[in-house]
């Protein structure tokens, strides 16, 4: 029997390698480092240099730019979970004077705040972090673009302001509390504030020759929550693993799934999307969620899809040029398309329980007809008999009701309404009533039924 954790086969090693070694070269990337996770492990990484005596591997260290953002976003979900903010808090209430206006601190992890994508000028990323030692040289004079709320607006200053959040609800500063809280946790012992060998050194290369001119590894001050870490592939497939499970030293199962679930009003171009800190993209086959990153003399891409059990990531030591992004995300493809994850078996649910075996079955509301599923953990899923109708999963409550996980039922409740004698009337749903029959004459149905009741129309 095929086990995912199996070593992949010859011939989609021989496609990442392929896929490597000319992105490298069509990139023009001074070096390339790569890697795979699947089914718990690395199953593959390499490494092309164009460099004498600079190796590049799964253990090389590069800047990963905006992928720092992730890192971010977590240590602000473990205050959420120690119940020292609300998402729904403004950040002035943790923040004073922060110049953020009435944004929230939901707002600012999934860049609907409003604020600008960028620092004032000089250049933040290849200025020092020097030149913008307080909030107010970040923001600028003036940082809101659009109202709070209204649309997604890519913002580095916003996660500089979370960063800040961090500092002044922890009492510690950012550095700190990303390796206490999420590094040493994880093991993730490759990645640093500053490069400790061996990394690779950031390299700009000529668009019209083969020559390259060394970029500036500036520290960015305030703005290091945007984007100042280094890192190895082998340590972001750790992350990756972590994002798909969690871990509850750092953060629970829910509160990563929260990070994969869209938080912005509205999506990027493409259909794609951003959740909390995470970017998600939808190709035909599936959905990947991770972030890009770049800093001059640097690119980066991090991807992972839950479906496939999959994770991939690619980091270059160039400005421009490779699309590390890309890259990572066609590495992942490779591997999920040549060799498919192997389901589970099927397997019976551990306990029956009686009454919520009798819900399962066809339901109608008013004339659509659904069918109803029991699930793991005492969950239902609701979907329609055919093309039309709305439909998800629901997740049990303790008080016997159930909250909806998905589209349009997300988070409404789902619940049984019994007659007196405790038989099953129909199943409420937001206010929409479920009922065996079409408009069940026997149901407390609104509007009831027509007492003249079914009938045909002549001609």
């Amino acid at each position: 029997m095929t086990s995912p954790s199996e070593e992949l086969l010859p011939t989609t090693r021989r496609s990442l390698l392929h896929r490597l070694a000319t992105a490298q070269r069509e990139g023009r990337a001074p070096s390339l480092a790569a890697a795979v996770r699947r089914g718990g492990r690395i199953v593959w990484s390499g490494g092309r240099t164009g460099l004498e005596g600079q190796a590049a591997g799964a253990d090389t260290q590069y800047r990963i730019g905006s992928i720092t953002k992730t890192f971010t976003a977590v240590l602000v979900l473990r205050l959420r979970d120690e119940g020292l903010i609300d998402l729904g808090d403004r950040l002035e209430k943790h923040l004073p004077g922060s110049g953020a206006g009435g944004a929230t601190i939901f707002q600012l992890l999934g860049h609907s705040a409003g604020l600008s994508a960028e620092a004032p000028a000089p250049w933040w990323e290849r200025t020092p972090g020097t030149l913008r030692p307080k909030l107010a040289d970040v923001l600028g004079e003036q940082p809101q673009l659009y109202p709070a709320g209204h649309r997604f607006h890519y913002s580095n200053p916003g996660y500089t302001l979370l960063g800040s959040l961090v500092e002044a609800v922890r009492g510690v500063s950012w550095e700190d509390a990303l390796r206490r809280e999420i590094l040493e946790p994880l093991g993730m012992d490759r990645t640093t504030y500053g490069p400790v060998p061996p990394y690779a050194e950031g390299w700009a290369v000529h668009p019209w020759a083969d020559v390259v001119v060394s970029e500036p590894a500036e520290d960015l001050g305030l703005m290091a929550p945007a984007g100042q870490l280094w890192s190895t592939a082998a340590d972001l497939l750790r992350f990756a693993a972590f994002l798909v499970d969690g871990d509850d030293r750092v953060l629970s199962t829910a509160s990563v799934r929260e990070m994969r679930t869209p938080a912005s009003p509205v999506a990027e171009p493409g259909g794609n999307g951003y959740g909390l800190g995470l970017q998600i993209v939808k190709t035909d086959s599936r959905v990947l969620f991770g972030h890009a990153g770049s800093l001059p003399g640097f690119v980066a891409g991090l991807w992972f899809s839950v479906d496939d059990d999959v994770a991939a990531v690619a980091l270059a030591n160039a400005t421009s040029g490779l699309p590390a992004a890309t890259v990572a995300a066609e590495l992942l493809t490779i591997v999920a398309d040549a060799e498919p994850r192997i389901p589970e078996p099927w397997r019976p649910l551990p306990e029956a329980d009686a009454e919520l075996v009798a819900l399962t079955g066809i339901w109608h509301w008013g004339t659509h007809t659904f069918t109803l599923k029991l699930t793991e953990d005492r969950g239902l899923e609701l979907r329609p008999l055919g093309s039309q109708g709305r439909g998800a999963f629901f997740t049990a409550r303790p008080d016997g009701t159930w909250t909806g996980l998905h589209d349009y039922y997300a988070g409404e409740t789902l619940r049984v309404v019994r007659r007196e004698d405790g038989s099953v009337d129909h199943l409420d749903l937001g206010s929409f009533a479920f009922t065996r029959e079409p408009y069940d004459a026997d149901a407390d149905v609104p509007g009831g039924l027509d007492p003249a009741g079914w009938r045909g129309i002549g001609g």
